[in-house]
C-alpha cells in the first residue's frame, strides 16, 4: 500500500506493531520529504467481518499533525473486500500551512494509489 513510485515507507518491511516508528518519504516537486510516524495501534478482529489493519499518528518532525488508519475488511457472507483509509490531519509546518491545497492534493493523490497498488497486489496472487 506504500510502495507506490513516488513514495515509500521506511524500514521498507517494517513489523506492523503498536509504537513501531516508521517514516514515510515522499518525492514531489522535484525533492523528497520525510515524515515520521508510530503506529498507535492494531486491528485484528475475526467474525462475521474479519478486519485486520494499523493507525499511526505522526511525530513531531512529521510537516502535518494527524493520524491516519488503514484497514482490509473481509466480510465472508458475500466474499467482499473492503480498503479503507480514514485521515484526520492538519498543517504543522509552515510549508505545510501555506501549501495546503498541495498537500490536500497529495493526500488524495495517495488514495488513490494506495487503493491500486492493493488492487494490484491482491488480483496478482
Amino acid at each position: 500500500m506504500f510502495d507506490i513510485g513516488w513514495l515509500r515507507i521506511f524500514p521498507r518491511n517494517s513489523e506492523i506493531r503498536k509504537d513501531a516508528v516508521v517514516a514515510v518519504v515522499a518525492s514531489h516537486l522535484g525533492f523528497w520529504s520525510i515524515n515520521v510516524n508510530r503506529i498507535v495501534y492494531v486491528v485484528e478482529s475475526e467474525g462475521s467481518q474479519s478486519a485486520f489493519g494499523f493507525a499511526y499518528g505522526t511525530l513531531p518532525e512529521h510537516l502535518e499533525s494527524g493520524e491516519e488508519r488503514f484497514t482490509v475488511s473481509w466480510s465472508p457472507s458475500d466474499d467482499s473486500v473492503w480498503y479503507e483509509i480514514l485521515a484526520l490531519s492538519k498543517p504543522r509546518h509552515i510549508l505545510a500551512r501555506i501549501g495546503y491545497p498541495f498537500s490536500r492534493m497529495l493526500q488524495k493523490r495517495f488514495g488513490r494509489d494506495s487503493l491500486a497498488a492493493m488492487r494490484k497486489r491482491f488480483n496478482s496472487e
